[in-house]
């Protein structure tokens, strides 16, 4: 097995302690946002044998198996990552596979460069996710109910929100959260900007269910996003706990330090909260404009100590081993790649000792003994 040497991106979002905390290490006073441990070619780990991308390049079948390779190609499938949000990301959904396939087909087609900032699909492939929290993570996932979302923006008192207010309880569930996104993304920019900075000062008054808000508010103010984020659910993840974001699902990690596996793509349509290029059009044929519980998800036990955390998706399949002392070793061998991660104590993996914030690439079929005392995540597929 290799020992992985990450990169941390330092996006504007990202927190300026928690990954330094995690690693032991003195922060910079610069945000640290992801620590990406993987083959994606935007930062590949890497390993004594050069990067991990040259690496499966090399052998694919010896480094992911014969089962990877002939169900998603010579390339690992998954990323894994720390992640670190010391103020909100953008709001944001993700294509399905075929969504993905076709966007990607006709922006080819079309001759549009894959640095160009409006470029909507950066390959052909969908992006489902799951984050694990680490410590106390804030979140929003999914449409609330529309008559929920309705008496939020009642109870700030402010009149240019009473169209929104009043589409919200007439329309059936999908009309009424189509329409009412499609009006604040569409709307007046100016007349926008006024109404944002009302709704900004009122939920800051408000504060109890309003204080989520009030924070994304002043960290993008006039942002139509901040009125976009009160049509979803607020999430609040207690260490251990987890959600899983499937395709067409709008959402944003506010605040916190989680464990994040996603497919091995760099698909991201944006609603808001962001600087960056907004499609409407295709933005609004890609959400599923359905309302339903955000769905926390907690680690289901097997025998041999190892905690799922189930999704329906076959790119990836994130796990926990919760190791006490003194309980010997463990074999962790499988016929598909691994990535292990320790996030506390310290885990002999092979024959590299794991602090917290240190992982190791597992070939398929290598042996991976493990023992000590700590936590252990296990980034894998199925197949």
């Amino acid at each position: 097995m290799d020992r992985l040497d990450n990169t941390v991106r330092p996006y504007a979002w990202g927190s300026t302690t928690a990954i330094p905390d995690l690693l032991g290490t003195e922060p910079t006073g610069e945000p640290q946002a992801e620590m990406w441990m993987g083959a994606h070619p935007g930062a590949p780990s890497r390993t004594g044998r050069g990067s991990l991308s040259e690496v499966v390049d090399t052998d694919p079948e010896k480094e992911l198996g014969a089962a990877s390779v002939a169900r998603f190609g010579p390339r690992l499938p998954f990323l894994l990552k720390l992640l670190a949000a010391g103020a909100p990301l953008s709001l944001q959904v993700h294509p399905d596979l075929a969504q993905a396939r076709a966007g990607y087909e006709d922006e080819e087609r079309r001759g549009v460069p894959l640095d160009a900032p409006h470029r909507n699909y950066k390959d052909a492939n969908h992006k489902p996710e799951l984050i694990c929290a680490l410590t106390e993570f804030d979140g929003l996932c999914g449409f609330r109910a529309p008559a929920e979302a309705a008496d939020l923006f009642d109870g700030l008192g402010i009149a240019s929100l009473k169209p929104y207010v009043d589409l919200l309880r007439a329309q059936p569930e999908d009309a009424a959260l189509r329409e009412v996104l499609t009006a604040i993304l569409t709307a007046d920019p100016e007349e926008m900007s006024r109404t944002v900075g009302e709704a900004a000062a009122a939920c800051d008054r408000l504060g109890g269910a309003y204080a989520p808000y009030a924070d994304i508010a002043h960290h993008y103010p006039a942002d139509p996003g901040v009125l976009a984020a009160m049509l979803l659910n607020h999430v609040r993840l207690q260490p251990g706990e987890a959600l899983y974001l499937g395709a067409g699902i709008p959402h944003a990690y506010l605040n916190g330090l989680g464990v994040e596996i996603m497919a091995n793509s760099d698909n991201v349509l944006r609603c808001g909260l962001t600087p960056k290029h907004v499609d409407v059009p295709e933005l609004l044929r890609i959400v599923r404009f359905e309302a339903g519980d955000p769905g926390i998800l907690r680690p289901e036990a097997s025998p041999d100590g190892e905690e799922v955390y189930d999704t329906p998706t076959d790119e990836f399949r994130l796990s926990r081993y919760v190791l006490p002392e003194d309980t010997g070793v463990h074999d962790l061998t499988l016929s598909t790649p691994q990535i292990l991660l320790c996030t506390a104590g310290t885990v002999r993996a092979g024959g590299h000792e794991l602090a917290p914030g240190h992982s190791v690439f597992v070939p398929a079929h290598e042996k991976a003994e493990v023992s000590g005392t700590g936590t252990l995540f296990r980034a894998t597929l199925r197949v």
